[in-house]
């Protein structure tokens, strides 16, 4: 019985918050159900999808998913990998950024101290392979249809699959899941415990998680000052 209650007692996992910074955002809960991704030794469940400073500050998530919708720029990188204390995983480009340009990023990226690179859809395979011939860190290469051609992908460096197909993610997870049982698979998650849940089920290993904007955080903690 003695045994019995030690266990559990380690189970529990103690908190310990600041008196300020208590008031973080927290990642869904059935996010950690996930399987996660070793890499390099820390296990990664949860990416926040963001590049505001002020929630990769103050989130709890494993790590950061740092990919705009612009031209990849070495000072953006360089700033988010400074403030931030949990691991960025770096857009490099893919789409209108392509070619020798994509190297030299991920090359950049890596020596800010990127833990891995991320790759749009879009790119071909030799740029995938000359990315990944010039750098020591994971991959990730999205997929956004069904009918992506993953074993190409994998073929020419892909480390983990980045699966991001809207409301078709987690039939397109189940997909790949059954044709490479073993490959490391994030996805988005969407916005509720549901669909990620969904997700996780479908065969995800991590999930990219959106949080809301800081205008919407802010505007609830104003509703609460007016009350």
């Amino acid at each position: 019985m003695e045994d019995a209650e030690m266990t559990d007692e380690k189970r529990f996992a103690p908190r310990v918050d600041g008196q300020l910074r208590h008031n973080i955002l927290r990642m869904p809960e059935t996010v950690y159900d996930a399987t996660g991704i070793v890499i390099n030794g820390r296990c990664i469940k949860s990416f926040v999808f963001t590049t505001d400073l002020a929630i990769i500050r103050n989130c709890d998530a494993d790590a950061v998913f740092a990919v705009y919708p612009f031209t990849p720029q070495q000072a953006i990188s360089d700033a988010l990998i400074k403030a931030s204390y949990i691991p960025v995983f770096c857009g490099v480009g893919g789409g209108t950024t392509h070619g020798l340009r994509t190297v030299g990023l991920a090359k950049d990226v890596e020596c800010q101290g990127a833990m891995g690179v991320v790759l749009n859809a879009p790119i071909t395979n030799l740029n995938l392979r000359a990315v990944a011939l010039a750098v020591d860190i994971p991959v990730i290469i999205t997929v956004t249809k069904e009918d992506a051609d993953i074993a190409g992908r994998l073929q020419n460096g892909a480390s983990i699959l980045n699966v991001a197909c809207a409301a078709q993610t987690p039939q397109v997870v189940r997909k790949i899941r059954e044709g490479f049982p073993e490959v490391p698979i994030i996805a988005t998650g969407g916005q509720t415990e549901e669909t990620i849940a969904a997700t996780i089920a479908a065969g995800a290993n991590a999930v990219t998680y959106t949080p809301p904007s800081t205008a919407e955080l802010f505007k609830k903690m104003m509703g609460k000052y007016r009350e």
